[in-house]
Formats: structure tokens, C-alpha cells, sequence
């Protein structure tokens, strides 16, 4: 799921969908319209995933889509190679986490409560919250 926007209206540290992949805003510049055009902004960003930079240009009129980002917290049921196994806690819908921060991947027990994102499907762990 995304809404649109802007692409004048972004900022350092919001989200964006670059290439069908959801990412964070690291670099941000916007020039001023010239004589004969329109103010073009340049961004620079992070897939949420991968890791990966992405960069787009484009004027400021132009329309963006933002991805929705929901929040939530789960109880890690199971953990099998890169996928780890969580369950809602509010829903006790189970799903699997294929993305897991780096510095958290050891720190991973069964049985933990962990908080996670859900960003177009994906789910990605970004805290351990016990």
C-alpha cells in the first residue's frame, strides 16, 4: 500500500518508493527553477531491505508514491536459517520475517517479543523489545 505525493514535499528521513522497493531518504538537494524550466530536486536513498542506494531526479511537481508503513509487535515463535517465524501479538496471525537488522540477528531467541514492520508485503524486525 502507498499514497502519492510530492516530490518537492519530501524530506531527509522520510520514505519513498524508488524501483518498486520501499526507501529512506538520506540525501536530499532541491535546485531553484531556471529561465526555461522547473525546480528538480535529487535523492538519494536506502532500500529498507536490501541495504542498497538508490537515486532518483525529478522535477518538484512530479508525484511520488510514499509506502504506508504499519507497525506492530510479535512474540518470535521459531527461528530457520534467514527466516524467523513471529506472531502478532494483538491478532496471533502467524507470518514469516525474511529481513532481520544485522546487529539484532544474534541477539534472536525463540520466545522473544520483537517489534516489526510491514511494508507491500514484507516484513522486515527492527527492535527487541524484552
Amino acid at each position: 500500500m502507498s499514497r502519492p505525493a510530492e516530490l518537492g514535499e519530501l524530506k531527509d528521513g522520510s520514505y519513498v518508493i524508488l524501483e518498486d522497493s520501499p526507501c529512506r531518504v538520506v540525501e536530499l538537494e532541491k535546485s531553484k527553477p531556471g529561465k526555461h524550466g522547473s525546480a528538480k530536486v535529487r535523492i538519494v536513498a536506502i532500500d529498507i531491505f536490501t541495504g542498497s542506494k538508490r537515486s532518483y531526479v525529478g522535477p518538484a511537481s512530479s508525484r511520488v508514491d510514499i509506502p504506508v508503513i504499519e507497525k506492530g509487535a510479535g512474540q518470535v515463535l521459531s527461528i530457520t536459517g534467514n527466516t524467523v517465524q513471529l506472531m502478532d501479538l494483538q491478532t496471533f496471525q502467524t507470518f514469516d520475517a525474511d529481513s532481520v537488522e544485522e546487529e539484532l540477528r544474534p541477539k534472536l531467541k525463540e520466545g522473544q517479543e520483537v517489534e516489526y514492520w510491514k511494508v507491500m508485503e514484507k516484513v522486515r524486525i527492527v527492535r527487541i523489545k524484552s
